[in-house]
């Protein structure tokens, strides 16, 4: 089953994306490099809750 997840940016802490992860396939937190339009620049964003 596909959970919903919020991803924020590591720099400004701003909440910019929305997507779905497989819980069973990857257990741990996503970090993934997008586009935070706050810093107007590519920046590491972390899974929050």
């Amino acid at each position: 089953m596909r959970t919903k997840i919020t991803l924020a940016c590591t720099e400004c802490k701003q909440r910019n994306y929305n997507t779905t992860k497989e819980k069973k396939l990857h257990p741990e937190r996503m970090e993934i490099r997008k586009y935070c339009r706050f810093c107007r620049k590519h920046t590491p964003h972390k899974e929050t809750k």
